[in-house]
């Protein structure tokens, strides 16, 4: 069921979720062995189940893809941590779980662009050969 403004609750509590844990990873989260690496981490989106008892968290990261896994694992230690400190800021009965994922899209949006570009590049040289002849 969707509000007047087109959201429904489930909707506007993943935005929320995702907007404070961004500023939690920016400000609140003083692992040593994820400083280096934290501001390029940002927060894609968030998925809740309907029951609000898990959320899917996906990330994505400016780091090299070797730190990937560093990251990932990073955030999982910190999980318990950032629960609670969404449990301080966001009014929900239950707070969720947080599960983080890696999200590739931006990553593949860009290999997909690169390629293209390549493409187009390659197109225009062999029109350009062609005039030559």
């Amino acid at each position: 069921m969707a509000t007047r403004q087109g959201f429904a609750r489930s909707d506007r509590i993943s935005e929320q979720i995702r907007r404070e844990l961004a500023e939690l990873l920016r400000f609140g989260l003083k692992d040593p062995r994820l400083s280096s690496h934290l501001s390029l981490v940002t927060i894609t989106d968030v998925e809740t189940t309907r029951d609000y008892s898990h959320a899917k968290i996906f990330f994505t990261s400016l780091s090299p893809a070797a730190a990937t896994g560093e990251i990932t694992a990073g955030l999982k230690r910190s999980a318990g941590f950032l629960r609670r400190e969404l449990g301080k800021r966001i009014r929900l009965h239950k707070i969720p779980e947080l599960h983080f994922v890696f999200d590739a899209s931006v990553e593949n949006g860009s290999r997909l662009s690169r390629l293209i570009d390549q493409a187009v590049e390659s197109d225009v040289q062999r029109g350009s050969e062609s005039l030559d002849e």
